[in-house]
């Protein structure tokens, strides 16, 4: 009877409690609810449709590229990609077998492809028209397509290494294409996929789609048809040579454009995967020369801006043999004493050393400098390099005679025909442009030249660019350069190559380069050549000048450029008085310490 009591007693407690206990949790379920659907709906809805859907991935089509002229050099082009629903396929090896000769991949492949453990699979992306009817024809179950775009580029070779080229899911990987790839990328779209509460995914009918919005076009600033011409002379020099390739560079001095942009080796963005890394590789921007005698101008342009020496003075060439602290510096040919414009005109190094002697090495590393070697100008390309400069506490005793003259320093054609634009200009350092516009739904964005600083006054580039007509004269090195009825200003360049094996300067191993402008009184285009390792001498005024003459030529005509009456034979001044060179601050002469003469300078023009 006791026993009974007690658990009487017990029992109403036990209840309260059990009943607490499910009231409390009913109510942190509740919250738990109500927190769910308030705080948490957005988040669960996602985590739905994860669980409810399968999306694939569908790029949005890139922007097209375009010259100057509205001629396309980039676009794209619809093409079926290939996939299988593995759980639909009755007989893998024998779907194999039939998709193998028409896919041109191995029935191995196939069959692993079509036995995998997966709800889709891709056979092969981007197929031909021919291929995807073959199929169709077929009518195998669980064997689809879906369009994707793909990138072709209409002119093959033609402006191969400027474009550059993309992946298989269109990003860019080379050039333009990969510089400007945020700006060519559309937004993706999607392919929307059901599954079963297997996780398995239903295909209905009609697939469902996300669109995807388009890239941006780019305009640029090259031109077709110069392009066409700086490729063909390109290629010629570089057969009847049997040289290792080469460049060509043409640009408005004016606001920085480049009109045309040739390599060679050639390279087709069509053709990606027979190429190889080094084919793809854009030499003007990428690849740095000693530039030889066109780096000449700089030294000249310098002297003439701090007023060290004028056109007119004379300086003593030594009659070809000049010793600069235990090493011998030699000229192509032996002059005496000759005004100032004939030791540019005729690539005397002995005369322009001197004068980089008066000029000393702070004031010249400013104006390398200043016209923009040893930086990268700011193109919108991938891989500029800046060139080789090293500062002047690095300079050893021979580098201010060196460098006067276009050794020991690595310049790219880009630094090279931007600095030359400087002289045709009136002074300016102009930023490489390649893009003249943007265009997309919202409108356009046009890119305006833009100034780096001044260089020079119009003075000294006047004086400079009356100096460089003379190389182009009778009188001066690069007569196969000239243009009929247009006055044509430059430099020729033969620089020795360094031998990587005995680090010495090569002796048959030349780049032979011309960089110049027309008409000179009121230049249109500046042009560079550059020629690799020519076989034989390869002088500049041999084998890059004429190429220089023959784009000109064409360029001007396309350009309604107007002839002038030729100029007439410059008379050259006597050469036979002896005076030194003029100049306010002779103490700078020959103060110059070798330290690492192991070779001897050898005739260059």
């Amino acid at each position: 009877m006791a026993q009974k009591q007690k658990i009487e007693q017990v029992k109403p407690s036990s209840f309260y409690v059990v009943f607490c206990v499910l009231i409390v949790g009913f109510l942190l379920v509740t919250a738990r609810l109500i927190f769910i659907q308030g705080m948490e709906q957005d988040q669960w809805r996602k985590r739905a449709n994860l669980a409810q859907e399968k999306n694939l991935k569908i790029e949005g089509d890139r922007g097209v590229i375009y010259d100057r002229n509205g001629n396309i050099l980039a676009m794209n082009r619809d093409r079926p990609s290939v996939y299988a629903i593995p759980s639909d396929i009755e007989a893998p090896a024998a779907t194999s077998k039939k998709l193998s000769m028409i896919l041109g991949l191995s029935q191995a492949t196939l069959r692993h492809r079509l036995t995998k453990k997966s709800n889709f699979v891709w056979l092969k992306r981007k197929i031909s028209p021919e291929q995807m009817s073959q199929i169709e024809t077929l009518k195998i179950k669980g064997i689809r397509a879906v369009m994707e775009s793909q990138r072709i580029y209409p002119r093959g070779a033609l402006f191969g290494h400027l474009i550059g080229f993309v992946g298989l899911d269109n990003q860019g990987l080379e050039g333009i294409e990969q510089k400007q790839d945020s700006t060519l990328s559309g937004t993706e779209g999607a392919i929307i996929l059901e599954r079963d509460a297997y996780g398995n995914s239903v295909f209905p009918k009609d697939l469902k789609y996300i669109e995807a919005s388009p890239g941006k076009d780019l305009h640029l600033t090259v031109d077709e048809r110069i392009q066409h011409v700086s490729e063909r002379e390109l290629d010629r020099v570089v057969k009847e040579t049997g040289a290792k390739g080469g460049t060509v560079l043409v640009m408005d001095p004016w606001t920085g454009e480049i009109l045309s942009m040739a390599v060679r080796p050639k390279f087709n963005p069509n053709k990606v995967r027979t190429s190889s890394p080094a084919q793809w590789r854009n030499r003007t921007i990428a690849d740095f020369y000693e530039p030889g005698s066109t780096f000449k101008i700089v030294t000249t342009a310098a002297a003439l801006e701090e007023n060290l020496v004028t056109p007119d003075d004379l300086i003593d060439c030594e009659e070809g043999s000049y010793r600069v602290k235990g090493t011998t510096i030699h000229d192509h040919d032996p002059f005496g004493v000759i005004p100032f414009r004939q030791v540019i005109a005729h690539s005397s190094n002995i005369g322009t050393i001197k004068v980089a002697e008066v000029l000393g090495q702070e004031r010249l590393a400013s104006y390398v400098r200043a016209f923009g070697f040893g930086k990268r100008l700011g193109i919108d390309l991938t891989g500029e390099s800046p060139g080789l400069l090293r500062d002047t506490s690095r300079w050893s005793g021979r580098s201010l005679a060196s460098i006067a003259i276009g050794q020991e320093i690595g310049v790219t054609p880009l630094q090279m025909i931007t600095a030359t634009s400087v002289i045709a200009n009136g002074g300016y350092l102009m930023t490489p442009q390649i893009i003249r516009e943007v265009r997309g739904k919202n409108g356009k964005d046009s890119r305006a030249p833009t100034i780096k600083r001044r260089v020079l006054t119009e003075k000294t580039a006047n004086e400079v660019t009356e100096i460089l007509k003379m190389v182009v004269s009778d009188a001066g090195t690069a007569r196969r350069a000239a243009v009929s009825g247009y006055a044509v200003a430059g430099k020729t360049g033969t620089a020795q190559k360094i031998d990587p094996e005995t680090k010495r300067y090569s002796r048959d191993k030349f780049v032979s380069s011309f960089v110049g402008f027309v008409p000179a009184e009121d230049p249109v285009v500046t042009i560079l050549v550059m020629v690799d390792e020519p076989e034989g001498k390869g002088w500049g005024g041999e084998i890059a000048a004429p190429v220089f003459s023959n784009i000109a030529k064409e360029v001007l005509y396309y350009l309604k450029v107007p002839p002038k009456t030729p100029t007439p034979s410059i008379s050259l001044p006597d050469q036979s008085t002896n005076y030194a060179i003029k100049t306010s601050n002779t103490r700078h002469q020959n103060e110059l310490v070798v330290k690492d003469a192991f070779y001897e300078i050898g005739p260059s023009r």
